[in-house]
C-alpha cells in the first residue's frame, strides 16, 4: 500500500508540473486556435535565461524568475506581432506550420547561444525528503509543485475576476460577439501569448530544475501534448485533470508495469492514452465538441 501511494503522491506532483505546461497550450488555442508546437522550445529557452540571470548576471532566485518571466512575456509578445500577426486571414495549418519552424529556430538558436551541455540550477532546498502519508518524497519536487500549484491560482484569479481575463474568456467563448461588444481581439491575441511566455519560463525553472537546462529539455513539451488532447485543447480545467491524470498514470506504469517489461512503460502509456483519447473522444474530457480537426 505504501508503494501505491507512493506512485500516486509523486504522480500528482509530477502532474502539477504538466499542468503548468499545458496552460500554455490551452491559453494560445483559447486565443487563437491555434496549436503552439513551439511551447516545449520556450520552456527550454526559459531555463536558459533564468540560469543565465543566476549565473552571468548574479540575481538572487527570486528576483532571476520575475526578470526570466518578463523577458519571456515578451519574447511571446514579439513572436505573435513579428509571425503570427502577418498570418492573420490564412489558413490555420499555415500558422501551425510557423510554430513549428519557430520550434526549430529555438532549437537551434539555444546551443548556439548557451552550449549544448547539460546545466544544472543550484540547490534551492534541502535534500532531505519529507514523509507524508508514510511516503518520502523529495522536497524539491514539493517545493516545484507548491509552485505549479500558486501559478495555477494566479491564472484562476486571473480568468475569474480581472477585466482582462475574462476578456480573454469572452474571445475564446465568441470573437465576433466580443469583438463587437469593442473588445480588441489582437491586443487579447499578444496577451494570451505574454503570458504562454511568462508560463513558460517558470516552467522553464521548474523543469530545468528538475532535469537540467540543455535542448532536450524542449522534450518536456511533447510529453505534456498527450495532456492537453486528454483534457481538451481549450478548457484550463482539462489542463488541470488532464495534468493529474496523466502524472499519476505515467508513476503508475512505471512503478507496476516497467519492471514486467524491463521499463520504457512510463514513455509509452501517455502516448496510448492520446491515442485512445483522440478515438474515443477527440475534444477531450473538458472540451467543446466544436474543435476543428486540421
Amino acid at each position: 500500500m505504501e508503494f501505491f501511494l507512493q506512485l500516486v503522491l509523486n504522480g500528482l506532483m509530477v502532474g502539477a508540473l504538466y499542468t503548468l505546461i499545458a496552460m500554455g497550450f490551452v491559453l494560445i488555442y483559447k486565443a487563437s486556435e491555434v496549436i503552439n508546437f513551439a511551447q516545449g522550445e520556450q520552456v527550454m529557452i526559459g531555463g536558459y535565461v533564468a540560469l543565465m540571470m543566476l549565473s552571468s548576471v548574479r540575481l538572487p532566485l527570486p528576483l532571476a524568475i520575475l526578470v526570466t518571466m518578463g523577458l519571456m512575456a515578451l519574447l511571446g509578445f514579439v513572436v505573435e506581432r513579428g509571425i503570427l500577426r502577418p498570418l492573420t486571414g490564412y489558413p490555420v495549418v499555415s500558422v501551425i506550420m510557423a510554430t513549428i519552424g519557430l520550434a526549430a529556430i529555438l532549437r537551434g538558436v539555444a546551443p548556439w547561444v548557451w552550449s549544448a551541455e547539460v546545466r544544472g540550477f543550484p540547490a534551492i532546498v534541502p535534500s532531505t525528503p519529507f514523509r507524508v502519508l508514510g511516503v518520502p518524497l523529495a522536497p524539491i519536487n514539493l517545493a516545484s509543485a507548491a509552485l505549479a500549484l500558486l501559478c495555477m491560482g494566479v491564472l484562476g484569479y486571473f480568468f475569474q475576476r480581472t477585466r482582462f481575463g475574462i476578456a480573454m474568456r469572452a474571445v475564446s467563448d465568441d470573437p465576433r460577439a466580443a469583438a463587437a461588444m469593442g473588445i480588441d481581439l489582437r491586443a487579447i491575441l499578444a496577451l494570451a501569448w505574454a503570458i504562454a511566455g511568462m508560463v513558460s519560463a517558470l516552467g522553464g525553472v521548474i523543469w530545468g530544475r528538475i532535469l537540467g537546462v540543455d535542448p532536450y529539455l524542449a522534450i518536456v513539451g511533447l510529453k505534456v501534448f498527450p495532456v492537453v488532447i486528454l483534457g481538451g485543447l481549450d478548457s484550463i480545467m482539462g489542463a488541470v485533470v488532464g495534468g493529474f491524470l496523466m502524472g499519476v498514470l505515467e508513476n503508475l506504469a512505471a512503478g507496476y508495469i516497467d519492471p514486467l517489461v524491463g521499463g520504457g512503460a512510463k514513455d509509452v502509456v501517455p502516448f496510448m492514452v492520446l491515442i485512445v483519447a483522440l478515438m474515443v473522444r477527440p475534444y477531450g474530457l473538458f472540451g467543446r465538441e466544436i474543435i476543428e480537426r486540421v
